[in-house]
């Protein structure tokens, strides 16, 4: 006998995996439902009941191709009722305060402007002691956290452009060789978030995260920043997994489908 948590527990994993199967049909279009399974990680049955059941409330239909399924007339209806455009500060606002309560430093939202990082929303954590606001300044790609997601998700042709350009040095931990910003590039790929340590300024070190869109693009960063004697090559790996937890996040409110 499933009891009332439980209950409610398949409930809200129902509505999250009903969701994700919204949002690969808006990036692929007609798909059909094993393809959609596989992508999710769920079972068939499960997939073919969330789809009947969207498709009865009007939100997927099944194209001519039958077994291929899209978005349906009511998700139109459904985005009529946005009355203002997507703000990424304001979407990521609560996520950004809760990573910077958890950890007591500086969370903040970064976006990509030219060949620069631009910080466009901040909060305090309570254990910073600095009162810098980051807030609509530009920091240099190779010298910041975010700056290094940028970069390393970026084009290859844009990503070389930049490296063979003069690096400019901010402090003896600053890389300026294209070699080894390369190297630690791919570890950035790799491992899913990007990290400095007094690397633009002596004293700060900061650690970032990929957002992603819909698509599965790059188009923002959030990260943490402080001290060097709180963010260290020790302390990094664990406040990493926040971070990258805040991203996916708010990637997955901006549109990224939910495996699961």
């Amino acid at each position: 006998m499933v009891d009332g948590a439980a209950k409610r527990d398949m409930s809200v994993n129902s509505v999250n995996r009903a969701v994700s199967i919204l949002q690969v049909l808006a990036r692929r279009g007609p798909t059909a439902m094993t393809d959609i399974a596989t992508e999710l990680g769920i079972h068939k049955s499960t997939i073919f009941r969330l789809l009947s059941t969207l498709e009865a409330r009007g939100l997927v239909d099944q194209n001519n191709n039958r077994g291929h399924y899209q978005l349906g007339y009511g998700v139109v209806q459904l985005a009529a009722g946005v009355t203002r455009k997507l703000d990424l500060s304001v979407v990521s606002r609560p996520i950004c305060e809760a990573l910077a309560k958890e950890v007591g430093e500086s969370a903040d939202v970064d976006i990509l402007s030219d060949n620069a990082v631009v910080t466009i929303d901040q909060v305090m954590g309570a254990a910073d002691m600095t009162t810098i606001n980051w807030v609509g300044r530009r920091t240099p790609l190779h010298a910041t956290s975010s700056g290094k997601v940028f970069l390393a998700h970026m084009p290859v042709d844009r990503r070389a452009a930049y490296l063979t350009g003069k690096l400019e040095r901010f402090t003896d931990n600053t890389i300026t060789s294209r070699r080894l910003l390369e190297e630690q590039l791919e570890v950035v790929r790799d491992q899913g978030y990007g990290f400095t340590v007094e690397e633009y300024q002596i004293g700060l070190a900061a650690v970032a995260a990929p957002i992603r869109d819909l698509d599965g693009r790059v188009i923002a960063g959030v990260g943490i920043s402080g001290p060097n004697f709180r963010i260290n090559r020790d302390t990094i790996p664990g406040l990493a997994k926040r971070v990258v937890a805040a991203a996916v996040d708010i990637s997955q409110r901006i549109g990224q489908p939910k495996p699961g």
